[in-house]
Parts: structure tokens; C-alpha cells; sequence
């Protein structure tokens, strides 16, 4: 379990989100295939997502369950321990689709 608060997990799991949102901005996906620095950090954001989400305490989970902490946990597992075989499609889709509404979800928490 991490010694850093909640309130400060929370702020590196927005931070990297619009990170990754500005980083691929309006970007193209064959385009965004094609640019491997904004794919590593896109990648590094998504880690730093995942890393953040899984030293969140139990509790702090529980009572955000509008939040699919273990999916976030287990991407972040998947691109460390599967790393040379990253699906470019599945990382673009994660992005539009589950990034947006979890940074939505991360701003009602509200700290």
C-alpha cells in the first residue's frame, strides 16, 4: 500500500489521463501508430494510471464503485508484463472510449 493519500493517487490518475488526452490530441490513429514517442508516453501515462489506481485503498475503492479499479489495474498489468506485445487498436480504444468517462468520473469524486 502506498504512503501517499488518496487525494494525491486521485490527482496522478487525472494528471496522467489528460496527459495522455493532450498527447494524442487530434491525432490520427495511423498517425499515432506511427509516432512511437507519444506512444511510450502514452504508454508510461497509462502505467502511471494503473500503479496509481492499485495503491488506492480497498476502502477508498468501495466506496467509488462507479470505477473499474480492477480493469485499471489489471491494463497497467498487462502493458508492464506484456510489453513487446501492446495492441495499438486495444490502447486507442482504451483512449477514447474509457478515458474520457473516467476522467469525468475522477472530477465528481471532487478533491
Amino acid at each position: 500500500m502506498s504512503n501517499r493519500e488518496p487525494e494525491l493517487l486521485i490527482g496522478d490518475i487525472l494528471e496522467s489521463a489528460n496527459k495522455i488526452m493532450a498527447y494524442i490530441g487530434d491525432m490520427s490513429f495511423e498517425a499515432f501508430c506511427s509516432d512511437s514517442k507519444t506512444f511510450d508516453a502514452v504508454i508510461r501515462n497509462f502505467e502511471i494510471i494503473g500503479e496509481a489506481a492499485g495503491r488506492l485503498p480497498d476502502v477508498f475503492k468501495q466506496a467509488h464503485p462507479q470505477i473499474d479499479w480492477y480493469r485499471i489495474r489489471g491494463f497497467r498489468n498487462r502493458i508492464v508484463h506484456d510489453y513487446m506485445g501492446i495492441d495499438y487498436e486495444i490502447v486507442w480504444e482504451i483512449k477514447n472510449h474509457f478515458l474520457p468517462d473516467l476522467i469525468f468520473k475522477i472530477n465528481q469524486i471532487g478533491f
